[in-house]
């Protein structure tokens, strides 16, 4: 998977906006205005920092080492970088998925009422 097909699978996904909140290089993608997702547009080979389950994250940096490291600039508990051309296409839909799970979950009740409605 490239940049603009890791974009298009996030920005697919019910309620997600996208924006540039920090530079032009690091674009951010927000469901109900919560950050699930953030791609590095500089970076060779590119990155993105998706949030994860605490335990899945360590199991995840020893599996694939190098590959999926602690979240740069996050998190490290909370988020892992991820090369994202260097890893399944497969395995990274199923992490952005499961970011984006993540958060819908932490959303208030009515947040997520409105998602819904979506």
């Amino acid at each position: 998977m490239n940049i603009e097909q890791f974009r298009e699978y996030c920005i697919a996904k019910k309620g997600v906006t996208e924006s540039f909140p920090f530079d032009d290089k690091a674009l951010v993608f927000k469901v109900m205005d919560k950050m699930f997702a953030l791609a590095g547009l500089d970076s060779n080979p590119a990155t993105a920092n998706l949030k994860c389950d605490p335990e899945r994250a360590i199991e995840l940096r020893e599996e694939y080492d190098g590959s999926i490291i602690a979240g740069y600039h996050m998190s490290k508990k909370h988020w892992n970088t991820i090369e994202i051309e260097n890893v399944s296409p497969k395995l990274l839909t199923e992490l952005i998925d499961h970011s984006y799970d993540l958060v819908v979950k932490g959303l208030t009740k009515k947040l997520q009422t409105e998602l819904a409605a979506l």
